[in-house]
């Protein structure tokens, strides 16, 4: 088997995993290894913008607390303290780094968007948020020649030696040969899994494949049972789940249901601005209330001019439906957003396991609690990219890069990747998605132990192998999490027990073992 060695080794290639790679450079060889194109993430088709205390009206408390209220009382305190307290610094630091935001008046331009308290949003090309930063970071790396971008390169698993990790066992997706690839260090930012659902607004490289990793290779994961719908995605035949900003209802748009009435101040107070996870099952139930299959999002009593220079991309992808949304309703409903939990983190990164470490949508820190913040994602990704990537730094500067021997069992090749795809998403989406009860938990746990059957001592031979593995896993865990949640609390929801759970604790798995535990 082919071997590389290289300092530092980052997984994916978002705005975390770009920002730990930049700081990274400065201290060492990087292989920044991505299963796709460089920069392809879930980052690079972020809208809305970037939640950050900017503003002459804002400031940092403001921010901590309209997250900590968001997380429904589950987020750690001093992971949200850290995120607002340093996201005007890293984000500044964006900017003159090249990063155009949009501006009014010579000014940043600042929007709402539901469950913040003031206009704390900044954005770039009115709906293209997370290109810009990516874009930034993408030709920002290219300062760095000891950055080795390494393209169509899929991690198969991490490398232990002594309960360390000290590397990846990546297969060449052109080639189809394994390499074992060491280094001093590696870190985590391959994203979310909203691939297990069947509408999700996420990339196809959203497989949960870090998480999964981590699993099998002991670490701690937290949280797995919060994951966050979206509620407005486009709802149209023959079109992806297309997400349509949270910052349109910032900006002044309306949901109705098929009859034309606004229906969301029945279920909450803060109608269409409040938190994601309540919009979500307000629409859900609406849907089941009225027997339909989707509800709208209207801007037609919207200034046309603002609607076209603020959501150009949105406007014209949905033109390409037939849809003007100046003049027509918009069909939405929820789909598969983001992961709030995954591998359990300290506020540096630090996973469980010595030598790993986890940032972006990947880890779990505890700044989403049970429902992430509208916005907060984007900032995560560059405060605990850089953050994590400084952790690393530290920890490793009298550490050697192994070099040992890797074996791997029985290579293994899913005959139809297609249908176990579906078969993945229709239980999750099923029983495990917007609204979840104990008997539909039990029937995805029951499915998807059996679908994992199938990798027992194998080594997945190509990467929608593995990604089947990772994704069947990653629903396990979430299954699990939700069945031992015996209640209600932000994104996860159990229709047979609705009431909200008041004592605050966490759900946890460690030593590759799907059996929950609680702190």
């Amino acid at each position: 088997m082919n071997k590389k060695r290289f300092d530092y080794i980052v997984l994916g290639s978002g705005v975390a995993g770009l920002r730990a790679a930049i700081e990274l450079a400065g201290h060492g060889d990087v292989a920044l290894i991505t299963k796709c194109v460089l920069g392809e993430s879930s980052s690079e088709y972020a809208q809305g913008g970037v939640a950050v205390a900017l503003s002459e009206e804002d400031d940092i408390v403001l921010h901590y607390e309209d997250t900590l209220k968001a997380g429904d009382g589950l987020c750690v305190k001093e992971a949200v303290k850290t995120l607002v307290a340093e996201g005007p610094e890293y984000i500044t630091q964006l900017i003159s780094w090249g990063a155009k935001f949009d501006t009014k008046e010579g000014a940043l331009s600042f929007t709402r968007e539901a469950a913040h308290s003031v206009n704390r949003i900044i954005h770039a090309h009115g709906d293209a948020t997370g290109h810009e930063i990516v874009r930034t970071l993408k030709e920002y790396s290219l300062k760095f020649i000891n950055i080795y971008r390494l393209d169509y390169t899929y991690a198969i698993d991490f490398i232990k030696e002594d309960g360390r990790v000290t590397g990846v066992l990546a297969l060449d997706e052109k080639s189809g040969e394994f390499t074992s690839f060491f280094s001093k260090a590696v870190i985590v930012a391959t994203g979310g899994a909203g691939r297990l659902f069947t509408r999700t607004t996420n990339p196809d490289v959203s497989t949960g494949d870090g998480a999964a990793m981590a699993f099998r290779a002991g670490a701690e994961l937290e949280d797995m049972e919060f994951f966050q719908f979206h509620p407005t995605a486009l709802h149209f035949p023959g079109a992806p789940a297309f997400l349509l900003s949270e910052s349109m209802r910032g900006e002044g748009a309306v949901l109705r249901n098929n009859a034309g009435e606004r229906f969301c101040f029945s279920y909450h107070e803060d109608g269409e601005l409040a938190p994601r996870d309540v919009v979500s099952r307000s629409i859900f139930f609406e849907m089941n209330k009225t027997k339909t299959n989707h509800v709208y999002l209207d801007v037609t009593h919207l200034d046309k001019e603002h609607i076209l220079l603020r959501f150009p991309k949105i406007y014209n992808t949905c033109l390409g439906y037939g849809i003007d949304i100046t003049q027509d309703y918009i069909p939405v409903s929820p789909a598969a957003h983001y992961y709030m939990g995954g591998i359990k983190t300290d506020l540096d990164g630090r996973a469980s396991l010595k030598g790993l470490y986890a940032c972006g949508e990947a880890a779990c820190t505890g700044v989403h609690g049970a429902n992430r913040l509208a916005s907060n994602s984007l900032l995560e990704g560059v405060v605990f990219g850089g953050r994590s990537a400084k952790a690393a730094i530290k920890d490793s500067e009298n550490t050697d890069i192994s070099d040992t021997e890797v074996q791997t069992a029985e290579k293994f090749a899913e005959a139809d990747y297609a249908e176990s795809l579906k078969s993945i998403q229709e239980i999750m989406w099923k029983y495990v998605s917007v609204s979840r009860n104990e008997t539909g938990l039990k029937a995805a746990v029951s499915e998807l132990s059996a679908f994992l059957k199938r990798f027992e001592d194998r080594t997945p031979s190509d990467r929608k192998t593995a990604e089947l593995k990772n994704l069947a896993q990653s629903g396990l865990l979430m299954a699990h999490a939700a069945l031992a949640r015996e209640g209600s609390r932000g994104g996860h929801y159990r229709d047979d027990k609705p009431e909200k759970i008041t004592e605050d604790y966490h759900i946890y798995f460690s030593n590759a073992e799907f059996n929950p535990h609680f702190r």
